[in-house]
């Protein structure tokens, strides 16, 4: 409820700076993976609240508030891509990220976010010298207070006798006393109250900065990992470049049609394994990017680079239904031709017979 009627006081005031941004938040459970906010776009800005002399960072979807945090001098606005800052929130226990449409969005709103967050600075510094100053200004109060007292005492001790006058007066001047070192002792309780609590404040800040810190080494390294397993996949992909040039120089070879076939076909099907672990691959790397706008950008690569080589496979497709075509011809001719060699041979068979019965009829012409 205070959080709500804040956020009203606030949006009574014109904005300082507002932004266009996609608003994420940390998974409160992994302490890694992002939440969207919303699923469009959505109006983040900066205001001053003149009632408790803070900055806020305000955003609002429909009738919910996204993000209500209280700028401090401690807060760090971090860039970890060309469009994606973060900030972390120790009072409200979250970690938001803002995704810009332009990397000028993203520097803007870190500037302004700085240019505020160096006004809360100041603010909580004056407010710290006038607490410095009115503590001081008390304890010597008190003495000029007494001193006037002791010096014009008032009508009512003065028609008493002497005696009577002195153990009033002192009795007064303890009261006054025990009042003023009451006071002493509530503003110093105040003061290391605030004390401890800005200590615990600045301890819940470093907790959030190391793991922040942590999550970011995290990503680094996933990242590194992923671009390691890439460079694997294009060395994978001339390989195979090179076993396509290999399977199409056999292609060239009649002699031996069927087995390139069949190899042409393991290979096509050991490349389409491949295809799918890849595919696999890729998507246990995407669910492990936490940045959305390079998912984005990655994702489109990888699907450019599968319909280069779903292209590649078309074509080995076509040069496979070639070498089989090529294949049938080379049949169908040497079976013509086994069948001209088949024709020649009878009649050869037909002449020698003719010849065999000419040289009969001339050996008994002879004999005659």
């Amino acid at each position: 409820m205070v959080c709500n009627v804040n956020i009203v006081v606030c949006l009574r005031e014109q904005p300082l700076f507002s932004a266009k941004a996609h608003v994420f938040q940390i998974d409160t459970a992994t302490k890694r993976n992002w939440v969207p906010a919303s699923k469009h776009a959505l109006t983040v800005s900066f205001y001053y609240d003149v009632d408790r002399s803070v900055y806020r960072i305000i955003c609002v979807g429909g009738t919910k508030a996204i993000i209500n945090s209280t700028i401090t001098p401690n807060m760090t606005f971090t860039r970890t891509s060309q469009k994606f800052g973060q900030w972390a929130d120790s009072r409200a226990n979250a970690v938001y990220g803002l995704g810009f449409g332009s990397e000028q969005q993203l520097q803007q709103f870190s500037e302004q976010f700085k240019e505020y967050r160096e006004a809360a600075r100041l603010v909580c510094e004056k407010s710290q010298e006038k607490f410095e100053l009115s503590s001081p200004g008390l304890n010597i109060a008190a003495p000029q207070v007494l001193s006037d007292e002791r010096q014009s005492p008032s009508p009512l001790l003065c028609e008493h006798g002497p005696e009577e006058d002195k153990v009033l007066h002192s009795k007064s001047s303890d009261v006054q006393l025990a009042s003023d070192k009451e006071h002493v002792k509530k503003i110093l309780s105040e003061g290391s109250i605030c004390e401890t609590n800005m200590e615990a404040e600045l301890c819940t800040l470093q907790e959030s900065n190391a793991k922040l810190v942590e999550a970011l080494h995290e990503a680094n390294h996933s990242i590194e990992q992923w671009k390691k397993q890439l460079a694997e996949y294009q060395k994978e992909t001339k390989k195979l470049q090179e076993q396509v040039s290999e399977l199409e120089a056999k292609c060239g070879r009649a002699a031996s049609s069927e087995k390139r076939k069949e190899e042409l076909s393991q290979s096509i099907e050991e490349m389409e394994a491949l295809l799918k672990a890849k595919d696999e691959e890729i998507n246990r790397l995407q669910s492990k990017k936490s940045d959305f706008g390079e998912l984005e950008t990655e994702r489109e690569e990888v699907n450019r680079r599968m319909q280069e080589l779903e292209d590649k496979n078309a074509e080995l497709v076509q040069q496979v239904k070639k070498a089989e075509q090529t294949l049938a011809t080379s049949q169908d001719a040497r079976q013509r031709a086994e069948h001209q060699v088949q024709k020649v041979v009878e009649a050869l068979d037909l002449k020698l017979f003719d010849l065999n019965n000419l040289r009969q009829s001339l050996a008994s012409l002879l004999d005659k």
